[in-house]
């Protein structure tokens, strides 16, 4: 160990611990169920892991100094192992998180959305669709049940990267979602009642991507749901007549 590294105060286990406990009680008492509470501090210690793992990657490895070739081509396969294990702990981390099935959905193999998934998928989306266009009119519960549908599509393992698969999207059709907006959403002629419901809802950038990406399994989700047929078609219309 460096002289460098001797002087670092870095957290041990134990502090590690007392700060999860701590943040663990402090959601208990907003009303934040323990299960809820691990699942979103667990999602944060892989990501953390597999970013770190992530810029590690990118970056160009040599061996410090001038100490000869076989002491390079040893330092960068330790590097190279090492790196390797940071991988494979971020890949665990995420494994506890989501390793359990859950309740199978609709469609049979895919899980229930639970109620922080349905959470964070509002989170993501909230602020994609206030840089389109304004406040949301759609009912909250009618929300949630859309979401749940949407999350129905996804594994587990899917929904843990459903923000990134989200801001991806959005960012890739930009010019039509502000078409699609101005079109048929807040502000315009449209009636937030009616068969274009959804364009009034944060939720239907959610859809738009579940219809590019598993437009079969959104249908049966849709219909498992009984969510109206006309919201699913008036959205699928209003987008194609975008391109």
């Amino acid at each position: 160990m460096s002289t460098a590294d001797e002087g670092r105060q870095w957290p041990d286990e134990v502090s590690v611990d007392n700060a999860r406990t701590t943040l663990l009680q402090l959601l208990a008492r907003a009303g934040v169920p323990s299960g809820d509470a691990r699942e979103l501090i667990g999602l944060v210690e892989a990501g953390a892991l597999a970013l770190a793992h992530k810029e590690l990657s990118g970056g160009v490895r040599s061996a410090p100094g001038d100490k000869g070739e076989a002491y390079g081509a040893g330092w960068l396969d330790g590097a190279g192992a090492v790196l390797g294990e940071l991988g494979a702990v971020a890949e665990r981390t995420l494994a506890q998180v989501v390793g359990a099935d859950g309740h199978p959905g609709p469609a049979g193999e895919r899980p229930r959305a639970g109620r922080m998934e349905v959470e964070r998928a509002l989170v993501a989306l909230t602020p994609l669709y206030l840089s389109y266009t304004s406040v949301s009119e759609l009912d909250p519960e009618v929300t949630d049940e859309v979401l749940a549908a949407v999350l129905g599509t996804m594994s587990l393992r899917q929904r843990a990267g459903y923000a990134g698969r989200l801001t991806d999207f959005a960012e890739a059709h930009r010019a039509r979602l502000e078409r699609l907006f101005a079109a048929f959403g807040p502000g315009s002629a449209i009636a937030v009642h009616g068969r274009y419901s959804l364009v009034h809802s944060a939720t239907s950038i959610a859809v738009l991507e579940r219809l590019d990406a598993a437009p079969q399994e959104l249908g049966e989700e849709w219909d498992a749901a009984e969510l109206p047929p006309a919201w699913l078609d008036g959205l699928t219309t209003a987008w194609n007549a975008m391109a």
